[in-house]
């Protein structure tokens, strides 16, 4: 990368947020937030049955959660800008215990609504107040409807500030700080921060992938001990909550929060392990390119074919190409990208200390959205970018919504940023001065994201669903948890890895297992992927008159059933296996080219 400063801005900015962090608009924010919370509390435990106070105190709350997710999003902001700021860290813990007693808030309006009759519910659905809130309130019903007795759920809730989330804010803070020695093909030492280990893992060169693969296992290693209780403190403490709760499987729970139905998934699970080796596939073609048998997991995320261009891939450039394909495709979005990078909306500075991995995240009330990333100079960086936008867009276009019909599942999530990635992709190959060189290596870019989605992914759900399924009976051993790994990896990758080829540390080394507020942080990804391939293929088919009806698709997110949104945007059965086999052999005709390419 250019050791010049880049012209475009490669540092965000939350100053609209707060003056600074700890200044007096912060330090009031947290009070009156405190403050409110405890009266609508008290609110809350004393509407009972009457119709139009609880609808009162459901508006009530809906800001109230703006005011805490604006809260929330700016120390999350700050705290993967500096893993080892104190006093954030100190906040974010702060913070845990405001966010368990508005868990108690929503347990407390959930028991309310699961209470009333089917006829008074009905009769605060048609309240004015509520216009456009329906479907968020009929899911509050639900949730009421499987959850604990009030003083339990309060228990829950505070209980889980000290460990559920505690281990998640252990994980954060433990890989922040991690570092490995490491020694480079030319023979020099360096002490690499793990933020940039996945950086390095995607280098052309395989020398240097090895080298950091291994390396960097052993900080993994070290700390495996401390990372399997962490895994098995989450996990049991959801199993436990579910056995309570009532809830009668693992994945109700992550299904309920992705607004989709075990019929989707298995759906959309048949149809990848029906059409495995299209995936497989790919994964063969690199390994011919890259002239190995098969590929090691340390090859997976790397390039078989060389960028044309050697100069490594600066700042300035690259957010220039990913403006050049949104605008050409979608003005709109070229527009907003403009916008987010004038308004300094994008944390994208590689530096020490940075939390490794990627986000978006937004405050509803302030109506602005944040990516956060580290910039390496790769082309994987680059579609990282595109992915991030995509979430932002989709955070934009539901601006018009109020809040509660503006929180989408992380499964239609996953859609927008897939969109937004195929559109530079498309766009960069749609280039007419596109040389031969430069197509070939697109293409390998592509069915590197291909048999990600399609192989990796689900590979991860096969092993958290085996983990969860064994955590039922007892906690996992360091060693069970690398041979469950192994086995979801042999299972997804066939022969596609080489001998001695898995990573058995993965579920230490990925973030994702560690997240305490979600649980299976793996399908929704698969879901908006194959999804975005169904709605790029009507977009490429229909051009810019899609355009109206794929922002209908964002709009509607927050406000229907993944199933609902679909058929009623694009007539589309979700639970039908051709409907997703369909969306995945849309990758054949990139996959074709691709095996064509001849070794370097």
């Amino acid at each position: 990368m250019s050791s010049s400063s880049p012209v475009t801005p490669d540092r965000w900015s939350l100053e609209s947020w707060f003056s600074a962090f700890a200044a007096p608009d912060y330090v009031e924010f947290k009070s009156a937030l405190v403050r409110d919370i405890e009266g609508l509390k008290q609110q809350a435990t004393i509407v009972g049955g009457d119709v139009p106070a609880l609808a009162q105190v459901l508006v009530a709350y809906e800001s109230l959660g703006d005011r805490l997710g604006h809260l929330s999003a700016y120390l999350g902001c700050l705290s993967a800008d500096d893993a080892s700021h104190e006093a954030v860290k100190a906040d974010e813990a702060w913070i845990s215990t405001l966010e368990a007693e508005n868990i108690k808030l929503r347990a407390a309006l959930q028991s309310a609504l699961a209470a009333l009759s089917y006829s008074d519910f009905d009769r605060l659905l048609t309240d004015a107040s509520l216009a456009g809130a329906s479907h968020a309130v009929r899911r509050m019903r639900e949730e009421g409807r499987q959850q604990m007795p009030g003083d339990l759920e309060s228990l829950a809730a505070d209980l889980n500030v000290n460990g559920l989330h505690a281990w998640g804010r252990l994980y954060d803070t433990l890989t922040g700080k991690m570092v490995f020695d490491m020694t480079f093909p030319d023979g020099h030492v360096e002490s690499v921060p793990m933020a940039r280990r996945r950086a390095l893992m995607s280098d052309p060169d395989r020398r240097l992938r090895e080298a950091s693969f291994h390396a960097g296992q052993k900080p993994w290693l070290d700390h495996a001990d401390t990372l399997a209780a962490g895994l098995n403190g989450i996990a049991g403490t959801r199993l436990s909550l579910y056995e309570r709760r009532g809830i009668s499987h693992f994945l109700d729970t992550p299904l309920f929060d992705g607004a989709m139905s075990r019929a989707s998934l298995d759906a959309m699970l048949e149809a990848i392990h029906t059409h495995i080796e299209l995936p497989r596939r790919a994964i063969r073609a690199a390994a011919r390119l890259q002239g190995t048998p098969a590929l090691h997991y340390f090859d997976l995320e790397a390039p078989q074919v060389k960028a044309p261009d050697e100069k490594p891939l600066t700042w300035d450039d690259a957010c220039s190409t990913v403006e050049r394909a949104f605008s050409t495709a979608y003005p709109a979005l070229g527009q907003y990208f403009r916008d987010m990078l004038k308004q300094r909306w994008i944390e994208a500075q590689p530096r020490a200390g940075k939390r490794p991995g990627a986000f978006c995240t937004g405050s509803l009330l302030r109506h602005e959205e944040r990516v956060y990333m580290t910039w390496h100079g790769t082309v994987h960086d680059m579609v990282t970018l595109a992915h991030e936008a995509g979430h932002a867009w989709h955070s934009c276009v539901l601006r018009p919504a109020r809040s509660f019909a503006a929180s989408y599942p992380m499964t239609l999530a996953e859609t927008a940023s897939n969109f937004g990635e195929m559109i530079l992709l498309d766009g960069l190959m749609s280039d007419p001065g596109l040389t031969p060189a430069t197509k070939a290596y697109l293409l390998d870019q592509e069915m590197l994201r291909a048999h990600a989605y399609l192989v990796n992914i689900p590979m991860r759900y096969e092993f958290e669903k085996a983990f969860y399924s064994e955590r039922a009976a007892w906690e996992i051993s360091v060693t069970r948890l690398g041979e469950l790994m192994d086995q979801a990896q042999a299972k997804l990758y066939g022969d596609t890895l080489l001998p001695g080829g898995t990573d058995p540390l993965f579920w230490a080394s990925k973030m994702h297992f560690f997240i305490t507020g979600v649980s299976f942080y793996n399908f929704p990804y698969v879901f908006g992927y194959l999804l975005s391939q169904a709605l790029f293929a009507r977009f490429k088919a229909e051009g810019a008159s899609f355009l109206p009806r794929y922002e209908a698709f964002l709009a509607a997110t927050g406000s229907a059933t993944c199933e609902e949104v679909a058929r009623q945007t694009l007539g589309a059965d979700l639970t039908s296996p051709e409907f997703w086999a369909t969306a995945l052999q849309a990758i054949t005709p990139t996959l074709e080219a691709y095996e064509k390419l001849p070794r370097a």
